[in-house]
């Protein structure tokens, strides 16, 4: 069935692809508007639910309702809910704490994790040119958190380096995921792992506002936000759904390595809008240690390509590596 449904025609895979990296960069820029106003669970939370509905109209145009209904593997949907979900909360944190570009740039360091992560529990054979890709793209990484290594005595900047541990974490975590949805793709249908994932984000999510009632933090304490604040927490869940779905579209027609360099159009579009929105201007750490990562990321893609290696099955379910 997924045969049939593919068709060669990379104009509209790349248009597809770019535009879904735009609206996750449109999303994140929400989330980051509204992080003083709502704690991350509860933006999570508005993220996940209101992306299912997006998602199974879509399944059910396709005809793959049923397909997203049957998961065969439900703990490893539970696994990978836990850490796309934790990922996805710590990144809204840290977007209220940091500018939008930094948090991207920190964000291209998933997969270099996830190479090392896939020789460490899926086995795969990691060599000269991978491994030095990924030093590379770690070295970038370093760059780009390096002023943030640096606690200062005033609360911002404590804030700052708090909000650089938060999303690297999270980097951590979304390579976590791809190692997941590598071994999910072996067992489920592509569309119970997009929709799943949505419901299993949802429900844990609102396990983060019982935390609330114990630990009185505005981290943890859900709020009745203002109506103009839902709407763009609805919005946010909206655009990523739709997000969602551009991405795993833009694979039924172009391959994995074609597409997978222009996930990092995600720093041109963060830079783009966090100037306009949040008049932030990437400093030079950010551009230099950006530009190793990205390097990094596109010799592991080349390489990859050079062994063979198709990890569409992986890549559709995943956001660009610099997006919630």
């Amino acid at each position: 069935m997924a045969q049939d449904l593919t068709e060669h025609r990379p104009g509209r895979a790349i248009a597809l692809k770019l535009c879904a990296v735009f609206l996750f960069m449109v999303m994140a820029a929400i989330i980051k508007s509204v992080s003083g106003k709502v704690p991350p669970g509860e933006a999570v939370f508005f993220r996940s639910f209101f992306a299912i509905p997006v998602i199974a109209v879509w399944l059910a145009q396709r005809g793959q309702l049923r397909q997203g209904l049957i998961p065969s593997n439900l703990m490893g949907h539970v696994w990978r809910g836990i850490f796309g979900t934790s990922a996805m909360g710590l990144t809204f944190a840290g977007l209220g704490l940091l500018p939008l570009p930094e948090v991207t740039a920190i964000g291209y360091a998933t997969p270099m994790f996830a190479v090392l992560f896939a020789a460490l529990f899926l086995g795969e054979r990691v060599r000269l040119i991978r491994l030095s890709a990924v030093a590379l793209g770690l070295v970038g990484v370093m760059i780009v958190i390096a002023p943030r290594l640096s606690v200062g005595a005033d609360e911002m900047s404590r804030a700052a380096t708090l909000g650089a541990a938060m999303v690297l974490i999270a980097s951590i975590l979304r390579a976590m995921v791809q190692i997941h949805v590598r071994r999910l793709v072996q067992t489920d249908h592509t569309a119970a792992i997009v929709f799943y994932f949505s419901v299993t984000a949802t429900g844990l999510a609102l396990l983060s506002a019982p935390i609330g009632w114990v630990v009185d933090h505005p981290a943890f304490v859900w709020v009745w936000p203002e109506t103009s604040v839902v709407l763009m927490l609805i919005a946010a869940g909206l655009i990523g759904g739709i997000a969602q779905i551009m991405v795993t579209s833009s694979y039924r027609f172009g391959g994995a390595s074609m597409l997978a360099p222009f996930d990092y159009a995600s720093m041109i579009f963060a830079s783009i809008i966090g100037y306009v929105a949040f008049d932030e201007v990437p400093t030079g750490p950010i551009v230099l240690g950006a530009s190793l990562v990205i390097a990094g990321g596109v010799l592991i893609i080349w390489r990859e390509r050079q062994l063979g290696l198709d990890r569409s099955k992986s890549k559709p379910n995943m956001p660009p590596s610099g997006a919630p």
